[in-house]
């Protein structure tokens, strides 16, 4: 089914939700319109109780997830599932005090703003429409990506009641406070370059040393914006060397089939003219994966978006991940992450100092996965090995209902994308593993249902 023809399916509508879920003065009463979206296409109904697939938005517009969040359309004929996708506040149109601008003002405006508050809205936009469709039966489902696959795994766990079970794909979910090695994200996406073309991933390494080198020279900044085609002169390095690290990060992370655009960039690199320099060939490389433009944005990364300024508060308050790398670990130059030097750029940004260790005391840390075992259930974390972030995700079972499923070849929330023919095998099975998960489940909480029955009529 093609996006324009799935888009017919959909249907908005907007939740009276309220701005603070856990305090009581006078000013947490105010409310905003949170936006929900419900596909009604294959639903069995109430009467069936077919189950309810809900994917919690994370750090952007709904508009972005329609399209790209394939599992609950590929699947709700199978399961005559409901399909509800459900905003995240202070993303797309789900926006308090009015406007974009007045939310993200200060601090005081962007204090409603964290991982509880959010999975508390989705907690009552869900009861609501189990109550407004009379499906208090359906059992649902929750799922999301990256942040929102830790949502999806902490929604289960805070309102075990409300969802029967989450597949948090490539959820980076021990990436806090120590419970993962700050080196991890780097490390994996040297290695994707590494085994992808180890010519390629000499080329990157050798490339910091030489960008330094020609920019200590008179006019050494000018040469590597002509170098770079750079749209506009470079200021400072830092510039470029942020630039080539973002592509670079973005390619590992998002390598997906059948284009794979790691192989496109180290492509560009490997297949540059014999006795090309090496910032030659990483040029050659950027070309091959953006295109030939008449000029590079050196900003194209970090240009405020939505997301970006939406998730830097997030970082900046609770969603700190010590991510960084030494000096020969990986094929970066050394950027070790500094808690220090990052709180203070977030006071200087927002006025308000980060706080590392509320995830870990809010949702469970280092011990998060004796803790998953005594008392979760129901969760599926899908890893993709190549994926950066699978060095924060649980990649092992924990039990019997607490399971991991994760493919060598994998990366970022692939297997929450949209099934296309042309994908690799390993990715079918992974899929089906969860589908068939999913089923237990629900066939479980149907014969849950029918000895509640039958003991309450006893």
């Amino acid at each position: 089914m093609s996006p324009s023809d799935q888009s017919q399916d959909f249907k908005t509508f907007f939740y009276t939700q309220t701005l603070d879920h856990f305090n009581y003065r006078p000013d947490s009463y105010a409310t905003f319109q949170q936006r929900y979206v419900i596909n009604f296409k294959h639903w069995g109904g109430s009467n069936s109780s077919a189950p309810i697939f809900v994917y919690l938005g994370a750090e952007g517009s709904l508009d972005e997830d329609l399209d790209v969040a394939g599992f609950l359309p590929d699947n709700a004929p199978r399961f005559k599932a409901l399909l509800v996708y459900i905003e995240h506040r202070y993303y797309g149109k789900s926006v308090p005090f009015g406007s974009r601008e007045e939310a993200m003002k200060n601090a005081s405006t962007l204090g409603y703003f964290n991982s509880a508050q959010a999975i508390a809205d989705y907690a009552g936009v869900l009861l609501h429409i189990k109550k407004k469709y009379s499906a208090e039966r359906s059992p649902s489902i929750v799922v999301g990506g990256s942040y929102g696959g830790m949502l999806a795994a902490w929604f289960r766990l805070k309102y075990p009641h409300i969802a029967l079970g989450a597949l948090a794909s490539s959820a980076p979910i021990l990436y806090f406070h120590d419970t993962a090695p700050q080196v991890g994200y780097y490390t994996i996406v040297t290695k994707d370059f590494k085994e992808t073309s180890e010519s390629c991933y000499e080329t990157v390494r050798k490339s910091w040393d030489e960008i330094r080198k020609v920019a200590s020279r008179p006019n050494g900044l000018s040469m590597l914006s002509k170098t770079f085609r750079t749209c506009k002169p470079l200021k400072e390095t830092s510039e470029l060397k942020d630039f080539l690290d973002s592509l670079y990060t973005d390619v590992a992370q998002y390598d997906d089939p059948p284009t794979y655009p790691l192989s496109i960039v180290c492509g560009g690199i490997d297949g540059a003219p014999t006795g090309i320099d090496v910032l030659g060939k990483i040029f050659k490389g950027v070309v091959a994966y953006k295109g030939n433009r008449s000029c590079y944005d050196m900003d194209e990364y970090i240009r405020p978006t939505e997301t970006n300024v939406g998730w830097r508060w997030q970082t900046c308050s609770e969603m700190v991940m010590p991510i960084g790398h030494g000096h020969k670990d990986t094929m970066f130059p050394p950027a070790p992450f500094d808690l220090n030097r990052f709180t203070k750029d977030c006071e200087g940004t927002f006025g308000v100092k980060p706080k590392p260790h509320w995830v870990t005391t809010y949702y469970g840390g280092r011990d998060l996965k004796l803790i998953l075992h005594r008392f979760g259930s129901n969760i599926i974390f899908s890893n993709g090995l190549r994926d950066p972030y699978s060095t924060g995700g649980v990649l092992g079972n924990i039990s019997d209902s607490v399971v991991a499923i994760s493919t060598v070849n994998g990366s970022h929330c692939l297997d929450i994308l949209p099934e296309s023919k042309s994908d690799p095998q390993w990715l079918v099975m992974q899929r089906k593993s969860e589908i068939k998960i999913i089923e237990e489940w629900i066939a479980k909480y149907e014969n849950d249902l029918l000895e509640f029955k039958e003991e309450t009529h006893a």
